[in-house]
């Protein structure tokens, strides 16, 4: 019998930019001429039924004008197509068209095309570069910034994936111009519930402001954009992979997920999440977390964006019970919930844990009174 030691120790460096702008197709360009990805000349851009023709052709253009070989991967647009499904089929089309290891893959879209593609990237051929052009604000204030790609199954959601990070990210706010009122709503969610998790200047701030973000004044959507890079990057920085604080940024999430796929997609992601932060911070309220205050000051910020605060009529409570349990945070078979300590912080539930287990009646409870 013998023992033979493999020492493989990484010192890796995922630093990337995050580009915040308007009309940045031309600076994207700009910098794969100047070798943001290296000599590579073969360009997958993925992105769905939506984007496609607003912004992912015109990209595709750009790249075959000059001079490199691109190819269009499209998937129906929604949460829905975040499956294995889909990624299989993106892999099998690249496939098919000759993609091999010497490419890079260009997402252009929001949250769902950032995750599918991330995940590609990481899989095809074992890791090829990848670059996020995030076209909502639903992407610029999460999905395209923390590198976590993922699809969903019916038993648990974002718990298939990996960690990939980009090469670069841009947010090109001048997209924003072209969603519906209701996904610029809806992304809002993710907005506030960085305020509520780790500043509390900036859920003042949209307080005040939220008439201008609404409509979408310049200098609001570039401070809103700026600001969730940096929170989010200050959390990612000291918990790239999940292992501790990064938990925070699932704020809302345990009972928003739920919904959102009880709801068979009816709801947008930020709609539901906007219901699981008013079920956190009841529940924080009830446990002494917050005020009955600091409560109603959360409600009434997300009403004021136009985002819903309670259940819809149509959705299952009980079903919905039972949904939190494909959390990706359920441990041991034990619900637990991230909630907020005021505003602008979370409570820490042991050192280094800000996930705190809840009985199921009292998630029941809560559940119930929404």
């Amino acid at each position: 019998m013998s023992t033979f030691r493999v020492e493989l120790k990484k010192v890796v460096d995922d630093s990337y930019e995050v580009e915040v702008g308007y009309d940045l197709t031309d600076h994207l360009m700009e910098d794969l001429k100047s070798g943001l990805v290296g000599k590579i000349k073969k360009f997958a851009v993925i992105t769905d039924s939506i984007v496609k023709e607003l912004y992912a052709e015109p990209i595709l253009e750009r790249l075959t004008a000059a001079g490199y070989q691109a190819n269009l991967f499209e998937f129906p647009e929604g949460e829905k197509s975040k499956t294995r499904e889909v990624k299989a089929m993106l892999e099998d089309a690249m496939l098919a068209m000759e993609y091999r290891r010497d490419c890079c893959i260009i997402a252009v879209g929001g949250g769902v095309v950032t995750d599918l593609a991330g995940f590609v990237a990481g899989t095809f051929g074992r890791g090829v570069p990848f670059i996020n052009y995030a076209t909502t604000l639903l992407a610029a204030a999460d999905a395209s910034v923390g590198g976590k790609t993922a699809v969903d199954t019916p038993l648990a959601t974002n718990l298939i994936g990996l960690f990939n990070q980009p090469v670069k990210v841009y947010l090109d706010i001048a997209t924003w111009k072209t969603l519906p009122k209701r996904q610029i709503i809806s992304g809002l969610a993710e907005t506030i519930k960085h305020a509520c998790l780790a500043d509390a200047a900036f859920f003042d701030y949209l307080d005040r402001h939220m008439e201008e973000i609404l409509a979408l004044e310049k200098e609001a959507c570039e401070h809103i954009a700026h600001e969730n890079v940096r929170i989010k990057y200050e959390v990612v920085m000291q918990d790239e992979r999940e292992s501790g604080l990064r938990e925070v940024l699932n704020l809302g999430h345990t009972v928003g997920r739920a919904i959102e796929t009880v709801s068979d997609y009816k709801l947008l992601h930020g709609e539901a999440v906007s219901i699981g932060l008013v079920a956190q911070a009841m529940l924080a309220c009830k446990k002494g977390y917050m005020t009955e205050e600091e409560k109603n000051r959360v409600i009434a910020l997300l009403n004021k964006a136009g985002l819903p605060t309670e259940i819809p009529d149509y959705i299952d409570r009980e079903v919905l019970v039972k949904k939190l349990y494909t959390d990706k945070k359920v441990r041991d078979g034990k619900l637990r919930f991230v909630l907020e300590q005021g505003i602008g912080t979370i409570h820490e539930y042991e050192t280094g844990n800000f996930a705190e287990p809840v009985p199921e009646e009292e998630a029941r409870a809560i559940i119930m009174d929404i």
